[in-house]
């Protein structure tokens, strides 16, 4: 789990109003406003909308919370968790008054973006967090090395390395970087991570907050493949693709399932259009069960498959990150191309 901390500090002067009122001995005693109003956020991003927030304010006995979104609430003690529930990320902007006993008051706006799960949240029962620099966690993930076939089946430009060049992380990023280069007889380099032999699973949601790399001829995806592969070949063991982009669409992001009569042109997806999906981290997910396979961004759904005994989606999947360049689906490649990168902040599985 990460938090973000949001924190905003507003000092006001100490300040006598005009009047006094008696005190007890017959003297005055001032009317002070409350002062040094101090706002701290801490932003939950497991997808709850849950945020503590804490106020503080010398000669404060209350403070009055508006959260942003119409809510308002008045709390003693300056402390409270509130949960915001819009699907996505949203930014709110959260008004802090602090009430002196006279009434007298000073006021503080912080922003804070929030980012609400689809759906409810469930166990998490997998993730990588990204959150330890150099190599990705080898407990985790292995490589496909390589031109693959005839491109990976896909006629793709790029040969898949484990250099650090091609793949790293770094400040809490995954970071996968294609490179315009000669490597090994190939144009390209980038790089393919798969979760094949250390974690598969049946069912489950699955998220992603990534940053798309921007190009025309960039393919990056993050996906899923049947545990079978190895036995029963593609599209036999079904393929989920959870995200797909290519740049000579910006901003199209596509959803799409892969089966035996439903692969390759005629495989089974959606799409949706996402602003900002290159220069922004954005949320994508899929909701597997027995049922349907469904498919959001940001919290809102844009394609559904009704999932059954005839479809080979009721087995173990496992799980791919990749960034290819041209081929079948990415296209041609801007010859000005000279390196773009795939940036994924997290990537979680839930039961």
């Amino acid at each position: 789990m990460k938090f973000f901390l949001i924190s905003a500090f507003a000092t006001f002067s100490l300040g006598l109003f005009g009047s006094c009122k008696k005190d007890g001995g017959g003297g005055t005693t001032p009317v002070v406003a409350p002062s040094g109003l101090a706002i701290q956020a801490t932003v939950s991003a497991d997808g709850s909308g849950n945020v503590s927030f804490t106020a503080t304010a010398t000669n404060a006995v209350t403070y009055k919370y508006e959260f942003g979104n119409g809510v308002i609430q008045t709390v003693p003690t300056g402390a409270v968790t509130y949960k915001y529930t819009q699907a996505g990320t949203v930014s709110y902007s959260v008004t802090v008054t602090a009430i002196g006993t006279t009434g007298l008051t000073s006021a503080k706006t912080i922003d804070v973006s929030v980012t609400v799960s689809s759906g409810t949240p469930s166990n998490l029962v997998w993730s990588d967090e990204f959150s330890v620099n150099g190599a990705p966690d080898a407990s985790k993930w292995g490589y496909d090395i390589g031109t693959g076939a005839g491109g990976w089946g896909n006629a793709e430009l790029q040969y898949y390395t484990n250099r650090s060049e091609n793949v790293i992380v770094e400040n809490g990023v995954l970071k996968v970087k294609a490179i315009k280069e000669s490597y090994s007889g190939s144009n390209y380099t980038s790089a393919r991570l798969l979760s094949k032999g250390k974690y598969a699973f049946t069912y489950g949601k699955i998220e992603v907050r990534a940053k798309l790399p921007a190009g025309i001829g960039t393919w990056p995806a993050v996906w899923m493949l049947g545990n079978d592969i190895s036995t029963v070949s593609w599209p036999a063991c079904g393929e989920i693709d959870i995200m797909e982009h290519r740049g000579s669409e910006l901003n199209k992001i596509f959803g799409t399932l892969h089966y035996p009569g439903r692969s390759g042109g005629n495989a089974n997806g959606g799409t949706t259009t996402l602003p900002g999906a290159t220069t922004d981290f954005h949320i994508y997910t899929t909701e597997w069960t027995a049922t349907t396979i469904k498919f959001f961004v940001d919290g809102t759904q844009f394609f559904a498959v009704n999932n059954s005994a005839s479809i080979p989606f009721n087995k173990d999947f496992f799980l791919l990150i990749n960034f290819a360049m041209g081929g079948n689906f990415g296209g041609n490649v801007d010859p000005a191309f000279t390196t773009a990168t795939l940036e994924v902040d997290y990537i979680r599985v839930y039961k």
